[in-house]
């Protein structure tokens, strides 16, 4: 990369995006300091104005941005991270910097955090448990969850409705995270047959 550093006396701004859906997350500023930390250890830190050092996103909340890439603007002053969020990338708790997320921002975030707990050693959740007993187990409760859905559809009240349906739609990302698929490929079926 032949960055023009000088420009803004050493420091770049950086847009991160989710590498996956594309949404702006968040914007900080790098030194060339940063940026190196950044590939080098796969994590993306910025340059702290306030602070005047670096700092890792997530070193405090475990709330990390995992690096996948970085391209530079025409200009060769500006950074566009793509990254993987581990849980909210705002400090307020918000998926990304940019206001509150949109809903369906919200499943994108809940695949991570299933995919997450697939991968952990330590993790003890729940849905650990349903990935240790294995796919079997997992497409059982997919049946029972749809199962429950129907009936509460023709019987219950639709709060009701929407709890099952809320487990159905869970046991069916925890089904495809254990395909080693994500919820974007499912996204990306529905818009194909939509544009037949």
């Amino acid at each position: 990369m032949n960055l023009d550093w000088q420009k803004m006396n050493g420091l770049i701004p950086a847009i991160v995006q989710h590498a996956d859906s594309g949404q702006v997350l968040m914007l900080g500023y790098m030194n060339e300091e940063a940026l190196q930390v950044t590939q080098d250890t796969k994590k993306v830190t910025f340059f702290s104005r306030s602070k005047n050092k670096l700092w890792t996103k997530g070193e405090t909340s475990k709330n990390y941005l995992n690096l996948i890439s970085v391209s530079q603007d025409c200009d060769n002053d500006a950074l566009l991270i793509e990254a993987l969020p581990e849980g909210p990338t705002c400090h307020t708790g918000e998926f990304t910097c940019f206001g509150p997320k949109k809903q369906f921002g919200f499943l994108q975030q809940l695949d991570q955090i299933i995919e997450s707990r697939k991968q952990s050693e330590e993790d003890s959740s729940y849905t650990k448990s349903l990935f240790n007993k294995g796919l079997g187990k997992i497409s059982q409760k997919v049946g029972e969850e749809a199962v429950e859905t129907v009936v509460a559809s023709l019987n219950e009240p639709k709060d009701r409705v929407v709890n099952e349906s809320a487990d159905l739609i869970f046991h069916l990302m925890v089904l495809l995270r254990a395909q080693n698929l994500k919820l974007d490929d499912v996204v990306e079926c529905l818009k194909q047959r939509h544009n037949k």
